[in-house]
């Protein structure tokens, strides 16, 4: 049993260098922190990150940090009594970061890895998903050329984590050198994922993905460039209306067989993701501004069978309950669940504990940098722990 005496917050950076929120727990046994990593290409149904602004979360947790001296944590669900204590009152970030913290603690109070507080059957490790070259928000491109399309992702199918990651590691080096083959103005940088900025377009980036013989798909983030019911294009310039949009997509899916489509349409747009999926069955059809971790949107979206997998990223809801209930509904209902990191990370690991005990089906957390690879690694050690 974990009993809180205190909470602290404080702000720390995260890989893009901006302020996000860490909070820290102290028990009986220690002092344990965890911090929240901040998104860029939010979904507009996403929990605010904070109430008013990060100051104000820290101010507000410090303040209620005596409500909690009496509260004993025993079990995962003990979660719901510091959720009713801060209703509200922090943001979405600010109740990832607490309740991760308050599960480091429970783990080590109970000798247990923290993944095993929240399924101790577990055993299926999820499939990476890892971000290659990039465009969209997260790129600033070559001239301000790029992709339109946010992210060029390697789904690799090999037997283990540690295996899908080697290999995703020398294909990304792949990628490059024929990135400077087809590219001529490609000059090896990196965007905020640490994937390859070009200044190709969405279609001549998968001619090279082609090139790799690897399962491969894309985040289009469509919502972030919907604009006036069209889809504004910038590499080339053009406008596609909705039907355009449906055309093209299920001729990029067709041509150059894509494993996982996420977010195609704008995130109001349920028909048209029903509409891809019954057209394309085999291919993964990923909700993310669709369904923002959100369980009443993935309820919608099962309803009217808009997509067959989800993104989950904790900090779009911050309730770590809220997630179980998501996962669970995803799980009954035949979805695919994929955990996901954010663009602006932190070298925070719970990730990897929260996809592994959750039972996701995919683990979407980049290829390199520093801070996805501490991730990773965490995966690889539960895996290696089955081993042993």
């Amino acid at each position: 049993m974990a009993v809180i005496k205190s909470v602290d917050a404080k702000s720390v950076l995260d890989s893009r260098k901006e302020k996000t929120v860490y909070v820290s727990v102290k028990t009986d046994v220690g002092v344990f922190g965890a911090s929240s990593p901040n998104g860029k290409s939010k979904g507009k149904y996403e929990a605010r990150s904070y109430v008013k602004s990060l100051e104000e979360d820290i101010k507000m947790l410090k303040k209620f940090s005596a409500y909690f001296s009496s509260e004993k944590i025993e079990k995962f669900d003990d979660l719901r009594r510091v959720e009713d204590i801060v209703d509200r009152q922090i943001g979405a970030n600010t109740l990832f970061a607490l309740e991760s913290a308050i599960l480091k603690a429970l783990a080590k109070e109970k000798k247990k890895e923290i993944w095993k507080l929240i399924n101790p059957k577990a055993m299926r490790f999820p499939r990476l998903v890892g971000n290659c070259i990039g465009g969209g928000k997260h790129s600033k491109g070559i001239n301000s050329r790029k992709p339109d399309f946010q992210e060029f992702l390697l789904i690799p199918n090999m037997k283990s984590v540690k295996e899908n990651w080697e290999k995703n590691k020398k294909l990304k080096e792949e990628a490059r050198y024929l990135l400077k083959i087809h590219d001529k103005k490609f000059e090896g940088k990196k965007n905020d994922e640490d994937a390859w900025n070009t200044s190709m377009n969405e279609k001549e980036v998968f001619d090279v993905l082609k090139e790799l013989n690897i399962p491969f798909g894309t985040d289009v983030a469509a919502s972030s460039f919907f604009k006036r019911k069209k889809y504004s294009y910038e590499n080339p310039m053009l406008k596609r209306t909705e039907e355009e949009q449906f055309e093209y997509v299920s001729n990029l899916i067709k041509n150059f067989g894509l494993f996982y489509i996420e977010d195609p349409f704008d995130e109001e747009d349920f028909e048209n993701f029903a509409k891809l999926l019954k057209k394309f069955q085999n291919s993964l059809i990923v909700g993310d501004d669709l369904t923002v971790t959100n369980y009443k949107r993935l309820e919608r979206a099962i309803k009217e069978k808009s997509i067959n997998a989800i993104i989950v990223k904790p900090n779009q809801t911050g309730s770590l309950l809220e997630v179980q209930k998501v996962c669970e509904l995803a799980l009954k209902n035949n979805i695919k669940i994929i955990f996901s990191h954010r663009s602006g990370e932190t070298g925070e690991t719970i990730l990897a504990d929260l996809a592994f005990g959750f039972g996701a089906d995919f683990f979407k957390c980049g290829i390199t940098g520093k801070e996805r690879e501490a991730k990773i690694k965490r995966l690889i050690q539960i895996e290696k722990s089955f081993k042993n």
